[in-house]
């Protein structure tokens, strides 16, 4: 649709004056008239900004959908609670490896004593018991730090993980730090006889949110591990997961399992206990604070709690169902209510939005109720207890009524004790955001330990018979099915007819432009800007290139001869100009947060943003193949930046592409999202919706390009183009030339580099372009 430079849709008389320029000696209806055998294209307005909505449409209702097509998951036995436990293996495994909990815990022989020359372990001291700075080993490089709350009298009842908010500090917990009595919890549960651990959690803070390469951002430390670590298939939940669980290791071994154990957790702390808890059978009893909910807005709470594939299998109900037969206790109270990351400011920013809110008690006893039915026929009946606190849930964490009903299912013999008075500090300070700085910088560098040995572990995976390009394409279809299921996400939906929509909007001596629109999915279209070169034979049938523009780009960009953007330099004109039939598609990564959110919501159905351009380019492609004019066998792809990521995962999943021309984008793709040393990281960046859960470990872009082959494939490499240096540009494509040498067609993959920047430069890739698709190259 032509617009005003402003980008205020032009009135239908505007319309009519403009065709009639673009069109000398047309009527405006002559000039929108439909490509033949397709209908008028009649829709108005921004058709990118209809997409973007349509396909948030589509999403919202696949989500509330979700909780129905869980089932199918689930093969609970409640015959016995043995065979229950037996029943959901598969279930826990799965969340396991979505939480990132997936690294063996170093052998642990007991907590650690902090203490210097100068400074003692003890911290605190209250009535019959003492508080304690002891840190724990998790994973290697990773310890847990914390406070023990050891009663000194009296024998220990049960052993307990405390676990607070991500902005409260262990000293809170203890009572060191004053506040109200419920928020002192873990002293309460060591005045009632049980011996208490708390861990430090990463906060939501941003001072220390910083790439080693300098970038400062005001990311909350928990995003800043967040990022790297969602790449490397781990996440910060599952490295504060770990850190529990160590926890109980050391209590098992230390009571020999003569205890009852249990986790009492408050916000941050309430998502680690629910989740530690389901994962973990020698928990006893749970106790869920400020956290329970149904997960199904998850896409607006922090990005540090999106966790790829979680409500396909799991709301909050499925995870508790995951702790029956053992105890529950879910506290509806005021949750920590976060309006959004730290502010802007200083040169900092690239933070993703992300709200925590206090549900509707209606919502949290929807889904209490929702998982005590599915554990229903359980004999005996799990202990679940839902304490409200306050009108409507909305009252203080800690209540009496809790921490009763916990103790009272860690030990139905006791009887609660109401709080002594507060312990006495043994320190002047607490080096509290010290403790807190050496736990950031272990996750952190954890994750680059990581990203370290990613490679090796990709190279022993991704193992193609490479004796023929027949057989390597065969031995594809298993990492095919692998890439589309568990990276890029699959719906397992038909498409609509295409019901092709055409209007024209270019008449140029050597060919003619189309807007097209083609239905996709129930308020899903797809949209793009149809070049067909004038002059065609009668029964010709010729080669099609899809010029894929980048990011926040148009298909006018690419496509629109009146429009001059230096970075694609009106590549599928140009070719169009050379008797090549193109087409520009519009591709949904436009209108910063309002696409970015469809990433969001799309990561909790094990699902991506390309779940949705696969399929738009899989209409796309057959629309295409059907037309009288167009050689179904010789469709190409050519993206550039963002086009460029299109080019590394749409031809891999759409076969009708015949071959892929990456053009500033292709590199080590892993280590552009995962390094915090390298300046081209994404993880300073505002693209928060750039990370591919476990990416490092199944597909670069050497794997990437291994399901395209046997096809052609081409790299377009500008020396200044600031996505990657050369080095690791060249190093991830030395592989892909490796393997067409080894498949003995070495002359269907090349690299152009040249002297510029990040932009289309359409030299060896135009060679390249005539050469595979076989069209004549004319001075």
């Amino acid at each position: 649709m032509p617009r005003t430079p402003s980008g205020i849709v032009l009135s239908s008389l505007v319309l009519a004056l403009v065709c009639a320029a673009i069109l000398p000696g047309a009527s405006p209806a002559k000039a929108q008239e439909p490509l033949p055998g397709t209908e008028r294209l009649t829709l108005e307005g921004d058709l990118a900004s209809r997409m973007v909505d349509g396909i948030d449409k589509f999403l919202l209702r696949e989500t509330k959908k979700s909780p129905e097509r869980r089932a199918a998951l689930w093969h609970r036995d409640t015959s016995s609670p043995e065979m229950y436990e037996d029943s959901v293996i598969a279930n826990r495994e799965r969340l396991a490896k979505i939480l990132g909990v997936v690294d063996s815990r170093v052998p642990l022989q007991g907590v650690e004593f902090i203490a210097t020359t100068s400074r003692q372990a003890l911290v605190g001291r209250g009535e019959n018991y003492k508080i304690l700075a002891v840190r724990w080993p998790v994973l290697r490089g990773v310890d847990a730090e914390g406070l023990l709350i050891v009663p000194d009298l009296h024998a220990t009842l049960a052993d307990v993980v405390a676990i607070p908010d991500a902005d409260q500090a262990p000293e809170l917990l203890a009572g060191l730090l004053g506040g109200e009595p419920n928020v002192q919890f873990g002293r309460w549960l060591c005045e009632n006889r049980c011996r208490v651990l708390i861990p430090t959690l990463i906060d939501r803070r941003d001072a220390k949110s910083v790439t080693r390469a300098g970038r400062a951002t005001n990311q909350p430390h928990r995003e800043f591990v967040y990022r790297p670590a969602f790449e490397l298939g781990r996440h910060v939940i599952g490295y504060e997961v770990q850190k529990v669980l160590a926890a109980v290791d050391f209590f098992t071994r230390d009571s020999r399992g003569d205890r009852a154990i249990g986790v009492f957790g408050y916000g941050e702390g309430g998502l680690l206990a629910l989740y530690s808890a389901a994962l973990d059978a020698r928990i006893d009893v749970c106790c869920c604070s400020g956290y329970f909910d149904s997960r199904q807005d998850l896409w607006q709470e922090p990005i540090y709690r999106n966790v790829f594939g979680l409500l396909d299998e799991f709301g909050d109900a499925e995870v508790a169902s995951l702790i029956a037969p053992r105890g529950l206790i879910v506290e509806a109270c005021k949750f920590p209510e976060v309006a959004g990351p730290p502010a802007p400011r200083d040169g900092r920013g690239g933070a993703a939005p992300g709200r925590l809110v206090t549900p509707d008690l209606a919502r949290v006893k929807k889904e209490f109720a929702r998982a005590q039915q599915l554990v229903a026929g359980l004999d005996p009946a799990p202990k679940f207890e839902l304490v409200v606190s306050g009108p409507n849930g909305k009252g203080p964490h800690g209540t009496q009524e809790a921490v009763a009903a916990f103790m009272g299912q860690l030990n139905d013999q006791w009887k609660l004790q109401p709080p002594a008075s507060t312990p006495q500090p043994a320190r002047k300070d607490f080096d509290i955001e010290a403790r807190h700085d050496r736990q950031l910088e272990q996750l952190l560098e954890h994750t680059q330990d990581v990203l370290r040995d990613c490679e090796y572990v990709r190279d022993a995976a991704f193992r193609g018979d490479r004796s023929s390009p027949e057989k390597w394409a065969e031995s594809m279809k298993p990492y095919r099915e692998q890439f589309y299921g568990e990276v890029i996400g699959r719906f397992d939906l038909p498409l609509l007819p295409p019901n092709a929509r055409t209007r024209k909007v270019f008449d140029e001596p050597k060919y003619t432009g189309y807007e097209v629109v083609l239905d996709v999915f129930e308020d899903v279209i797809a949209y793009g800007i149809l070049l067909v070169p004038k002059g065609m034979k009668d029964g010709e049938r010729r080669p099609v290139v899809v010029c894929q523009h980048g990011l926040e780009g148009r298909p006018k960009d690419v496509a629109d001869p009146s429009v001059d953007n230096k970075a694609y330099n009106q590549y599928a004109c140009r070719l169009a100009e050379r008797g090549f039939i193109t087409y520009a598609p519009q591709n949904p990564y436009i209108f910063r947060d309002r696409f970015r959110t469809l990433q969001r919501k799309a990561n909790p159905l094990k699902k991506s943003l390309f779940s949705v351009i696969v399929q738009q380019h899989q209409q796309t492609t057959n629309w295409l193949a059907s037309l009288p004019f167009v050689d179904p066998a010789r469709i190409a792809f050519y993206g550039l930046s963002y086009g460029g990521k299109t080019a590394m995962r749409v031809p891999p999943l759409v076969e009708n592409y015949c071959l892929s021309i990456c053009s500033a984008d292709f590199n080590e793709w892993v280590w552009k999202n995962a390094s915090l040393r390298a300046p081209y990281s994404y993880v300073g960046t505002i693209e928060y919706e750039i990370f591919e859960f476990n990416l490092g470990h199944t597909f670069n872009y050497f794997e990437m390009a291994g399901l395209i082959a046997p096809r052609p494939f081409m790299v377009e490499r500008g020396h200044k183009d600031g996505v990657a240096p050369d080095t690791q540009v060249a190093y991830e494509y030395a592989k892909i030339r490796r393997l067409y040498a080894d498949l003995g067609i070495p002359e269907r993959t090349t690299i152009e580099f040249f002297n510029g920047p990040h932009t289309i430069h359409g030299v060896g890739t135009f060679d390249f372009l005539h050469e595979k698709l076989n069209w004549p190259k004319k001075e």
